[in-house]
């Protein structure tokens, strides 16, 4: 098939590469304009820039996708491209356009599916190919895939996992499609909820919230934006500064500790249990388990975490 890709977070990159790898011909990949990033602020490609450009496919960077020429297409796959795409476009390609969304819909539409699936405590996410809608990701589904989540997966490694799981049920979609077996399925609107965009904001920890749902907030997080804490002694002053990476949900110790504080056992008191912490990224450097971290900084019974 002839296909238009357009994306631009490492999220498309093995659906790219599966298309490739199964003789699809792209004839064109749509990704966002190079924008500024690092401390120097210099101008740098999509994640899908840089793979199409290593892999010697037409790229065009656009602002507004609707205001460009369209090639000749069977279809036009779109995953994680951040514009919304006016219905002529859509419908350019002789069968359509398609979505690949990293959620179970119509749970979770919006910016951050896989976030929000750790953060709300599910057990099981998967991905979803849909028909565009000018209403954000309430098109027809087309086809889903299933995936249990890891009692400490990260949000990270689920990322990558879906990935991969997505390109896979793409070429099954395409090659439906071409076969004309797909069945549309209509959405519930009923069942629908959003998975709206993250901020630093929204990692601040406040450890009198219940274990489990804290626990879920490291996780869901990581790594970006991240749960970021100060570890403080008794007296308030600052010991370190680290990222929470993984964590679960334990019993705690009784009343004696407050919420923030390191216990006994390690965990850190909430007003509902304690969390472990398994997993820490130290500032600037890589991450590793707890269990490393303390053999050189200090994390004992009465210290606390704040976030920052």
């Amino acid at each position: 098939m002839r296909i238009i890709f357009t994306g631009s977070g490492e999220f498309g990159i093995p659906t790219l590469a599966a298309l490739l790898d199964a003789r699809h011909q792209v004839v064109a990949v749509f990704t966002q304009p190079d924008r500024p990033a690092g401390r120097g602020r210099k101008l740098t490609p999509t994640p899908i820039a840089e793979f199409a450009q290593s892999h010697s496919l037409p790229v065009i960077r656009t602002a507004d996708l609707n205001s460009e020429k369209l090639p000749d297409a069977d279809l036009m796959i779109i995953i994680a491209f951040g514009q919304k795409i006016t219905p002529s476009a859509v419908n350019h390609p002789r069968l359509g356009s398609v979505n690949l969304h990293a959620s179970l819909l119509p749970k979770y539409r919006g910016a951050a599916p896989i976030n929000w699936a750790i953060l709300s405590g599910e057990h099981e996410t998967g991905n979803s190919i849909i028909r565009l809608a000018q209403k954000m990701d309430a098109g027809a589904i087309l086809s889903q895939s299933r995936t249990s989540i890891g009692e400490i997966e990260t949000a990270g490694e689920l990322h990558d996992r879906l990935a991969i799981d997505g390109a896979a049920l793409t070429l099954r979609t395409l090659a439906d499609l071409e076969a004309g077996k797909i069945t549309e399925h209509p959405q519930i609107e009923s069942h629908a909820t959003l998975a709206p965009k993250l901020s630093r904001d929204s990692a601040k920890i406040d450890w009198t919230n219940p274990a489990e749902q804290i626990a879920g907030k490291i996780r869901g997080l990581y790594p970006w934006p991240g749960c970021r804490v100060a570890l403080k002694d008794a007296a308030g002053k600052e010991l370190g500064r680290l990222t929470l990476v993984r964590a679960k949900a334990v019993l705690d110790e009784g009343p004696r500790w407050r919420p923030g504080e390191i216990a006994l056992d390690c965990a850190i008191a909430t007003a509902g249990g304690a969390v472990e912490i398994i997993e820490v990224q130290p500032d600037g450097k890589r991450p590793m388990p707890l269990s490393d971290y303390r053999r050189g900084n200090p994390w004992s019974p009465g210290c606390r975490l704040e976030s920052i």
